[in-house]
């Protein structure tokens, strides 16, 4: 009798599991629209800084692809997405959405038809925007070309293929409502909050994940790594040894060369991008809210250069003579013209983090619609390792010599198998 006693609670716990991990991972379709959407032009108009304000074309328009058509592959440590068309064609986009579809996207990572979103889509950040804000991006989106294009194959390792598994994650990360205004500071840093914790999404990239992609929640904002590129910390930027003030940030966040920091590179160029088509009342917004963030982390050792010398014969040296003086050489007529600053002063240098400089003389960064000589040639096929680790060594004792980065040689090698196609 005890043992069939046992037998039916054991039952009874398995069926309640069963049926708990069911509700947890289905979700019901929405219906689709018989009828094309028509947008509202001046909810549109508003919906396009809204978008801009979300970098959304940033992921959803591969290179060389169409506006919003998706295709744009996303590394991460589970496997590789694609980003999905966004465009109201019918049959691969979302025309088939309503609003209410689209906002429960937004808000709870859950696709029209009822599928999960994966959380590379920043919904955790979406749910904390305003319904005007969400009901006036799909206005826009509604509004663009719509395009026909499928999105390849996700290539995502198991258990992770399984998409049902990401409601357990939600049950984990998925909190949070807009934010309420604090009167005790300023309606900019409210709208600057808004717009980085909300559509901007930045902790999503500049604060370190734990093992299943969750953002830590006490080390939010203390630098992250994206696409083989370290995101630096956002927080305790007016206080650090090379301080950030309003004026560089703005320029920087638009796409500009900020005096004593440099420019956007990597995944922040497109971003960068973006903002510079937002209001600049937007920028400076963020601006003042990030320059407001405490740093949550010890500080680094503050740099220290190396005092001048009579003429440094080194293989680094050298280097940079041949290859870089040019541009960058106290000099150099860029330098004069364009106020750029010594590269001794940019964040890529100061950082305790080698990546960065790493990936930009490997990669370059790409001409663009925003300031003209925001430009760098790419150097990974003229330059071997060893150039390049010396080329660092020496530019790091130019602008840190009392913090010298170690293993570097590894760093690099690393870095340039990283770009390697697969």
């Amino acid at each position: 009798m005890e043992r069939k006693t046992l037998y039916g609670a054991g039952l009874l716990v398995v069926v309640a599991g069963l049926v708990f991990c069911g509700v947890m991972m289905w979700r019901p379709a929405i219906a689709p629209l018989t009828q094309p959407a028509v947008s509202d032009k001046l909810s549109a108009s508003r919906g396009a800084r809204v978008v801009e304000q979300g970098d959304c074309a940033v992921c959803h328009t591969r290179p060389g692809g169409a506006y919003m058509a998706g295709g744009l592959p996303l590394v991460t440590p589970f496997g590789t997405l694609y980003t999905t068309n966004i465009t109201p064609d019918r049959d691969t986009g979302i025309g088939l959405w309503s609003e209410s579809a689209f906002t429960r996207a937004m808000r709870k990572g859950i696709a029209r038809d009822g599928h999960f979103l994966y959380p590379a889509f920043p919904y955790v950040h979406y749910r904390k925007m305003t319904d005007q804000d969400i009901a006036d991006a799909y206005a826009f989106l509604m509004s663009v070309d719509p395009v026909h294009a499928v999105a390849p194959d996700n290539h995502m390792m198991f258990p992770m293929n399984f998409r049902p598994l990401v409601s357990f994650w939600n049950l984990l990360f998925l909190h949070g409502d807009p934010p309420r205004d604090d009167p005790a500071q300023s309606p900019a840093w409210n709208r600057g909050r808004y717009l980085v914790d909300g559509a901007g999404h930045c902790s999503s990239c500049h604060s370190p994940l734990n093992l299943i992609g969750g953002e830590k929640g006490s080390e939010l904002l203390n630098g992250g790594l994206v696409d083989g590129w370290h995101a630096p910390p956002l927080n305790g930027m007016a206080t650090a040894a090379n301080p950030w003030n309003q004026t560089q940030l703005v320029a920087y966040l638009r796409g500009e060369v900020a005096s004593e920091h440099g420019g956007a590179a990597g995944p922040m160029l497109p971003v960068s991008l973006s903002l510079a088509q937002v209001p600049v009342d937007d920028v400076k917004a963020i601006a003042d809210y990030l320059l407001s963030v405490q740093r949550t982390a010890e500080a680094p050792q503050p740099c220290q250069t190396l005092k001048p010398e009579a003429p440094q014969a080194s293989a680094g040296a050298a280097i940079f003579a041949g290859a870089c003086a040019s541009c960058h050489g106290a000099g150099a007529p860029m330098r004069a013209v364009d106020g750029r600053p010594g590269l001794a002063m940019t964040s890529a240098l100061q950082a305790d983090d080698p990546r960065n400089l790493i990936k930009t003389v490997f990669e370059g960064i790409p001409l663009s619609t925003g300031t003209t000589s925001h430009y760098m040639p790419a150097f990974a096929d003229s330059l071997d390792d060893a150039h390049l680790v010396a080329l660092a060594q020496y530019l790091r004792g130019q602008s840190c010599a009392n913090r010298p980065w170690a293993d570097l040689g590894k760093t690099v090698t690393t870095i340039r198998s990283e770009g390697q196609p697969k």
